[in-house]
Order: C-alpha cells, then structure tokens, then sequence
C-alpha cells in the first residue's frame, strides 16, 4: 500500500531522514520507533504531505531550504508532489502529535467539521461508528472540546481522522502524555480500527503498549533505519528491548 524507499529530507542543513525505506502493506498495523528527534514526526507529515506543504511555504517567503528526495508511493502512485488535500482525498489522513481541536465547538461538532470533504450520510454513519468505538466520548457530545481532558481531545482527534474516512490511517504517537488507562483504550481502538479495513502506521517513543498490536515494525535512529521485522523479532532483539519496550 505505501512503499517509502530511499527517503531523505534535509532541513537546511539537518538531516531529518537517512534514506529510509520501509513499507506498509493493506490491513496491516506497522509500528514506527525512535527516541525523540529520530526522524518519526517528519516522516509522518512527508507521508501526509506537510512538509511539502512547508517546503512550498518557505520558498515564497525566502526563508528554511527545505529538501526532500527519494520515492514515496501510495497503492503504485507516486504521491511526492501531491499537495496534502489530494492525499486526503486518496485515503491518506493523519492524526497528529498533539492533534490539535476545534476548543470553542462541541465533539460533535469537531467530527462534523472533518467531515467536509464526505457525503452528509456517511459523515454521521461515521460518528455513530466513532461513538461505538469510544464511548467515552458519548456523554461529552455537547461538551467544547477545549474542556476536555488530554486522553478525551486524543480520542476525539482518532475519532476526527476516521469521519475523513482514511484508509491508511497515520497516527503520531497518539499515547504521548496519557494515563495507562487511557493508553490501554487508544490501543484497543487501533485494533477495532485494524478489523475494520483500515491500515494504520504509527509511530511511538515508548512502543511497549503498542506491541502487543503491531504486524511489523521499523526502529530509527537520527533518520536511520536501524533494525526491522514482525513484532516477535523486534522483542526478541534484547536491544530493542531495552531501549523501546522498558524491559
């Protein structure tokens, strides 16, 4: 579904990623570790397209060089130069880090707002779904967003990026901040989101909550890959072990 091969991205003169290459095939959960600054965050938005949203903003303005080469395909088509709501359009839709929300309207209200680019029927077939999934989120339906606690604007935030009907679903380290509880539901949701037909990669410092779902998975280190492979070699490896799952 998402073949990435030989990636590299400069910003002026740091390097972001290291000619990386990996790829996510349909249905899978593919789980992308790193410390922080290791090169996660700016895949996920060259994936999404922000940073070449970013690059074209910087080049008007005369400001970051910003440099990206290599391959990026989504289902055989090269998507490097598609500008990000094209993306969308194509089923790739990321959750951010931190994603941010509509504060002075309702959840209802942020899930209708995501749903633009949708048919009126499907929106609200979706936000039933995303209620189901999270139901948490039920007797907030009113509530402003802003109010929200940090787990909830995060359930909300998963819940914004399905009305946008995704079919790779992009999550950047959606457990960043939550309490064990709230981590346990945003791991279950993605396994709900996986039987649904969705495929999801997502990216983790701490990856021991997210390794019981994963198919496979790539560890990167300053925009390198470093190690891969299915979730049981991964935790075989007592490097990775000790260095991204806390054992």
């Amino acid at each position: 579904m998402l073949q990435v091969k030989n990636l590299t991205v400069f910003y002026e003169n740091a390097l972001a990623l290291n000619g990386l290459t990996l790829d996510v095939r349909p249905g899978e959960i593919v789980g992308l570790f790193g410390s922080n600054s290791a090169g996660k965050t700016t895949l996920m938005n060259t994936v999404a397209g922000l940073t070449l949203d970013l690059k074209i903003k910087e080049e008007r303005r005369g400001g970051e060089r910003i440099t990206v080469h290599g391959d990026l395909k989504f289902e055989g088509e090269d998507i490097l130069q598609i500008k990000p709501s094209d993306r969308v359009k194509k089923g790739i839709v990321l959750c951010r880090e931190r994603h941010p929300v509509f504060r002075e309207s309702s959840v209802v209200e942020n899930l209708k707002i995501s749903g633009y680019l949708r048919p009126t029927a499907e929106v609200y077939l979706t936000i039933a779904l995303v209620f189901e999934m999270f139901p948490h989120l039920v007797r907030l339906k009113s509530r402003k967003a802003g109010l929200l606690s940090g787990g909830e604007q995060q359930m909300l935030a998963i819940g914004m990026t399905l009305v946008a009907r995704p079919r790779l679903l992009l999550l950047d380290e959606p457990l960043l901040g939550l309490s064990p509880a709230m981590q346990g539901d945003i791991v279950r949701a993605m396994r709900d989101i996986q039987k649904r037909g969705i495929t999801i990669l997502v990216t983790e410092q701490y990856a021991r909550p997210i390794f019981p779902v994963i198919d496979r998975g790539y560890v990167i280190e300053n925009g390198t890959l470093i190690v891969s492979g299915t979730g049981k070699e991964l935790m075989d490896n007592p490097e990775v072990k000790s260095a991204y799952f806390g054992i």
